[in-house]
C-alpha cells in the first residue's frame, strides 16, 4: 500500500480570509478520496512533530525559535505569509510527515508515501519564510534520511509552477542531493535560470528547466521525462523526493502551466518506473502549490493511482 500521511492539525493553519493557501485545499481533498475506492487502498498514517533537531537540520534553531514567537502573536512572516497561533503545530507536523513515513519506508513496512500537508514547504530558506511556506518539508527530509539511514544521495524532483529556490538554496553546494525542477520562468519567485546549476562540489547537481508559459503539456512531458532519465542515470539516487505542487494544472488561479489532470498520473508514472530499476522504489512525496479548490482533489487522485500502481 501507499502511505498517506495526514492530521487535521493542517486545517487549523490560518492563514486568513481569501488566502489562496487555505484549508479548503485539505479539506476538499479528504472528504473527495473518502468517498472514492481509493481512500480503502491508502494506509493512512498520522504524522509525529518534527523535533528541533531535526529541523535544525536545514533550519538553525533562532529561525525556528522566531517562526514560534510568531505564530504565537499572529503576525506575518512575509506579504503573503500568514501564520496564527496553531501554525507552528501545524508546521512541525507538515515537516514531521515525511520524517514518519520514511521511518515507516526504511523498516520495509511500504514502498511509497505521499504526505498531504500544510504549510508547503519549498520555498523557505535555511533563513527566510516565504512563499506561503515555513520550514522546508522535503529538505528536511532529505538530511534526515542521510543522517538516520546513511543514505548517500538523493534526488529532489520539483514539479510545482514556481520555483523551488529555497531547496535549491539548501542544496546548492552539496553533491549528495540533485535537485532538478521544471518550473515557469520568469515568475514567482525569480530563481530557476538554467544557469543556476549548483556551486563548488555541488556544480551540475542543480538541474532547472525554466518553461514558458505557453509551454504546452505534451512538450512539458517530454522534458520532464528526459530531465528524469539524465538525472536519475547519472547521479544514481538512493531515494527519490517530490516536491508535488499541482498549480502546474492549467487552470490553476495562481500559476498555471497547461497541464491536464491525467498528466500528474503521468509524471509520477514515469518516476516510478526509474525508482524501481535505481532505489528500491523508495519515493516520498510531499504536497506544495496547487490552488484550484474542486479540482486539486482530481490532480492528488491521479498522483496517488500512480504511487498505487507500481
Amino acid at each position: 500500500m501507499t502511505i498517506l500521511m495526514y492530521d487535521d492539525i493542517f486545517l487549523r493553519h490560518d492563514t486568513g480570509y481569501g488566502h489562496p493557501e487555505n484549508a479548503k485545499r485539505l479539506q476538499n481533498t479528504i472528504h473527495y478520496l473518502k468517498a472514492s475506492k481509493l481512500w480503502r487502498q491508502l494506509k493512512v498514517e498520522k504524522p509525529r512533530p518534527a523535533s528541533l533537531e531535526e529541523i535544525g537540520l536545514i533550519h538553525p534553531e533562532t529561525y525556528t525559535r522566531k517562526i514560534k514567537h510568531i505564530a504565537d502573536t499572529d503576525g506575518w512572516l512575509d506579504s503573503d505569509t500568514i501564520v496564527s497561533p496553531v501554525s507552528y503545530d501545524a508546521a512541525i507536523h507538515a515537516a514531521g510527515a515525511p520524517l514518519t513515513a520514511i521511518d515507516l519506508i526504511m523498516k520495509d513496512e511500504d514502498k511509497n508515501a505521499f504526505c498531504l500537508v500544510r504549510p508547503p514547504g519549498h520555498h523557505a530558506t535555511p533563513t527566510r519564510a516565504m512563499g506561503f511556506c515555513l520550514f522546508n518539508n522535503v529538505a528536511i527530509a532529505a538530511r534526515y534520511i542521510q543522517f538516520r539511514y546513511r543514505i548517500e544521495r538523493v534526488l529532489i524532483i520539483d514539479w510545482d509552477v514556481h520555483h523551488g529556490n529555497g531547496t535549491q538554496d539548501a542544496f546548492y553546494d552539496d553533491p549528495a542531493v540533485m535537485y532538478l525542477s521544471l518550473h515557469r520562468y520568469p515568475f514567482y519567485p525569480g530563481s530557476g535560470k538554467k544557469e543556476e546549476d549548483g556551486y563548488n562540489k555541488g556544480k551540475g547537481f542543480t538541474l532547472n528547466i525554466p518553461l514558458s508559459a505557453m509551454t504546452s503539456a505534451k512538450e512539458y512531458i517530454q522534458l520532464f521525462t528526459d530531465a528524469v532519465d539524465r538525472s536519475i542515470k547519472r547521479f544514481t539516487p538512493e531515494c527519490i523526493m517530490i516536491s508535488a505542487g499541482f498549480d502546474t494544472y492549467k487552470k490553476d488561479p495562481i500559476g498555471g502551466l497547461n497541464l491536464n489532470i491525467e498528466d500528474f498520473w503521468t509524471l509520477t508514472n514515469i518516476v516510478m518506473k526509474f525508482a524501481k530499476g535505481f532505489c528500491e522504489e523508495r519515493v516520498i512525496s510531499c504536497l506544495e502549490g496547487g490552488y484550484h479548490l474542486s479540482d486539486l482533489p482530481l490532480c492528488i487522485e491521479a498522483h496517488l493511482k500512480a504511487l498505487l500502481e507500481r
